[in-house]
């Protein structure tokens, strides 16, 4: 039996292959049957199992494995992308996503067997290649875990769905205020025509600190391309400056620091002259396009001579600082959700390790 148990059941799971339970469809149906809405391919399942999206393209003249409402996709490259979806429609795959039905146990609570981090982590133990790693469906076959009677399972299921749709209304709520965020920077900021060059409202500087000299502990942060790098005892900066990545990958990038802390070298801190707020120009440089600016094949490279000739639109400092601040708020906003998702996410994986054997 299960850690976690409603508690009008007893009595002992029975245990069970995935042959036993399920099987893989192989029927075909012609493209031509399908759109945008109903074709399904490893481009389209969203990892993390969270669901699907329109498809951008839709094989023409060729047949391909149907599946049926209720059946369970999942993408069979590279499955440590948990792309899993429980279908709510009739249509078509690719031949790299299997379909699954079950005909001996309730297809949701299938579906949560299949969408749980034990039944991926168990498909990656036999996967075939290393660039490209693909699931076997023989081993899948072969994947033990216990079911309940079908009164127990769908409520399981139910209940797992129920949590399931909290979280893509928390997805929702992050994807409107984001979408709030970026329409009133299109309207007071992007759709406004440039008026001040950027060298004239940033100081650029630079650090010959390198990676090699960074400890792993410490009581400073040190930045570097994808965050903190690592530590150290003395700080270049007490305040708050634009981090943008100079050289190699990711350059361009902008990332807004504050505190005391430390840089090393493919990154040039900027910090605001007088009469500009530095927030606000951040998020102003988060829209701007360095690409035109990019020097160097192999290694690319951004030089601030170069991109401080380019304007930006900078309205009186009075207005700056209030942008920022309406911004910052939705953006606070969105980490508080975002944080909610995570406790929600979490809750999600604990109860289908304690509710399913």
């Amino acid at each position: 039996v299960p850690a976690l148990r409603f508690p009008e059941f007893t009595g002992e799971w029975k245990f069970v292959h995935l042959k036993d339970v399920a099987e893989f469809q192989k029927k075909r149906i012609s493209s031509d049957l399908l759109n945008n809405n109903n074709y399904i391919s490893t481009e389209n399942i969203l990892q993390n199992f969270e669901g699907i999206q329109y498809s951008s393209s839709i094989p023409t003249n060729t047949n391909v494995i149907e599946y049926q409402k209720g059946d369970i996709l999942l993408s069979n490259i590279r499955p440590y992308l948990k792309k899993v979806w429980f279908s709510d429609r009739k249509g078509g795959c690719s031949a790299d996503v299997f379909v699954l039905r079950g005909d001996k146990c309730d297809q949701h609570f299938l579906y949560y067997v299949i969408a749980s981090d034990r039944f991926i982590n168990y498909v990656m133990s036999g996967v075939k290649g290393v660039k490209m790693p693909r699931g076997d469906k023989s081993q899948m076959e072969k994947y033990a875990f216990s079911i309940p009677t079908n009164t127990e399972q769908r409520k399981i299921a139910k209940f797992l769905s129920m949590l399931d749709e909290r979280i893509k209304l928390q997805n929702k709520i992050i994807e409107k205020l984001e979408t709030l965020i970026k329409g009133i920077i299109e309207t007071v900021i992007s759709s406004q025509k440039p008026n001040t060059l950027i060298k004239n409202c940033l100081e650029c500087n630079s650090s010959t600190l390198q990676e090699s000299q960074v400890a792993e502990t410490g009581t400073f942060p040190v930045y570097g391309a994808t965050g903190i790098s690592g530590y150290t005892e003395a700080a270049d900066i007490n305040g708050e400056s634009i981090l943008i990545i100079k050289d190699g990958s990711g350059v361009g990038t902008v990332k807004f620091v504050t505190g005391e802390y430390s840089y090393i070298g493919t990154l040039n801190s900027l910090s605001a002259k007088d009469g500009y707020c530095l927030k606000y120009i951040y998020i102003a440089l988060q829209r701007f396009n360095f690409e035109p600016y990019k020097t160097g094949m192999a290694i690319p490279h951004i030089y601030f001579k170069d991109y401080g000739k380019a304007k930006i639109f900078c309205p009186t400092i009075k207005e700056q600082f209030a942008i920022a601040k309406r911004i910052s708020s939705i953006e606070d906003k969105v980490s508080v959700e975002k944080r909610i998702l995570f406790y929600y996410q979490a809750q999600k994986s604990y109860l289908l390790s304690q509710m399913l054997i």
